[in-house]
């Protein structure tokens, strides 16, 4: 699969483990014109960020898309007044303004499922109900920024 620039997420597996390389597109001002413009209407996860009042920035969620595709889920993820989550909406219309996304192309479920498993147990161990595939014993994820080489993590 090849996507704008590359943007891709890949695998392969040995000794029953995973090996993900995630090639994150640059971080993006959330604005639903570029969204619609920029991103692809195909599978994938994205990671979600606001800077707050002093510039710094935090990420506020990931989330993975399949069959609405990224620009679907990036589109509602960014807007307050698309958003559906009734705990998430209040965070989103705060910062409306300063809103930042990234995300990464993938047309195989199974990877989307182990590689958002993999980021929610990085990022909040035990917090979330989401599961991996069940396909490795292990898996090892390595982020490639747009800037720079990226190490395997896990």
């Amino acid at each position: 699969m090849e996507y704008r620039l590359g943007y891709v997420i890949t695998s392969a597996e040995k000794d029953d483990d995973g090996y993900f390389t995630v090639r994150w597109s640059p971080l993006y001002k959330a604005d639903k014109y570029e969204i619609h413009k920029n991103v692809p209407a195909v599978g994938g996860v994205a990671e979600i960020y606001y800077r707050d009042e002093k510039g710094k920035l935090f990420l506020f969620r990931c989330v993975r898309s399949w069959y609405g595709g990224l620009r679907a889920v990036l589109r509602e993820s960014t807007d307050y007044e698309l958003e559906k989550d009734e705990k998430l909406r209040p965070i989103v219309e705060k910062h409306k303004d300063r809103l930042y996304y990234r995300y990464s192309c993938c047309d195989i479920k199974d990877d989307l499922d182990d590689v958002l498993f993999f980021l929610y147990e990085t990022y909040a161990p035990g917090k979330h109900k989401v599961e991996h595939s069940g396909r490795y014993n292990r898996i090892f994820m390595k982020e490639i920024d747009a800037e720079d080489k990226g190490d395997f993590k896990g």
